[in-house]
Parts: structure tokens; C-alpha cells; sequence
């Protein structure tokens, strides 16, 4: 039998992000599991930036709260998680190691050839690094 008490779902914020949102949803309902929500911001540490970066994760983070309701919050347990990293990727699957994540859902834009060389693939290298399962939703 298939349990899964704790279920990560990143986000960038785009369409793709949002399908795998409501995948994670159904899932956390289906299986009565915790649902952690995690953007991983950009480490803007040695970059020039116009804007302060504590404003930028204060920003990250209402943004995840704005996108999680308020029955996410009872029922599924919701956690809204910013981390900053220069690697996104390597972020989520810290996160769902530290976490006991049982299944991690991300959204990918099913880009291919040169687009996918140059630009990379986050869901991608969360398959082949991660501690557990993970579902690929790829926004329609």
C-alpha cells in the first residue's frame, strides 16, 4: 500500500507550477497528507540588485501564501517554504531529504531540443536527484 504523508510541490509561479499546484492538492486530500509548497528565489548574495533582499523572500513568501486557501491551510496542513538558492533544483531535493518528503510534484514546460539544452530542465534534474517519487505536470 502507498502512503504519503508528506507531499512537496515547487513552484516558479507560472502556469505550469499552478497545474502541478492542483495535482498536489488532490493528492494531499486523497492520501490525508501534509502539503508543503516551496519557491526556490534566486541568491541575488553577490549580485547587483535594486531591490533589498529580505523585501524580495517577504515578497516570495506572500506570494505562496496568496496562492494557498484557506482549506489548504486546515485540512492539508499547508506550509509555504522560500529557500534561496543558485541551484533550484539541488533547493528542492534538500528540502524534501530534510523534510521526509514522500512525493514531490512539479511542473515542467516540456521544453525539447536546443530550448532544453540551453535553458536546462529543473523537473528534470529533480527525476534523477530525488530522495523519492516525483510526478511531472505538464501544464496543458
Amino acid at each position: 500500500m502507498i502512503t504519503l504523508a508528506n507531499i512537496l510541490v515547487a513552484t516558479d509561479f507560472g502556469d505550469a507550477a499552478e497545474a502541478a499546484l492542483s495535482y498536489a492538492r488532490a493528492l494531499a486530500r486523497a492520501f490525508g497528507a501534509t502539503l508543503h509548497v516551496l519557491h526556490v528565489r534566486e541568491n541575488t548574495f553577490l549580485r547587483p540588485t535594486p531591490a533589498d533582499p529580505q523585501a524580495l523572500e517577504e515578497a516570495a513568501l506572500a506570494q505562496l501564501h496568496e496562492r494557498l486557501t484557506d482549506d489548504d491551510r486546515r485540512q492539508l496542513r499547508a506550509q509555504a517554504i522560500v529557500e534561496t538558492s543558485d541551484a533550484p533544483a539541488a533547493a528542492i531535493v534538500a528540502y524534501a531529504r530534510r523534510a521526509g518528503i514522500d512525493l514531490i510534484v512539479t511542473g515542467t514546460h516540456g521544453r525539447t531540443g536546443l530550448e532544453r539544452a540551453l535553458l536546462g530542465s529543473v523537473a528534470e534534474e529533480i527525476v534523477r536527484t530525488a530522495p523519492c517519487p516525483v510526478l511531472t505536470v505538464r501544464h496543458p
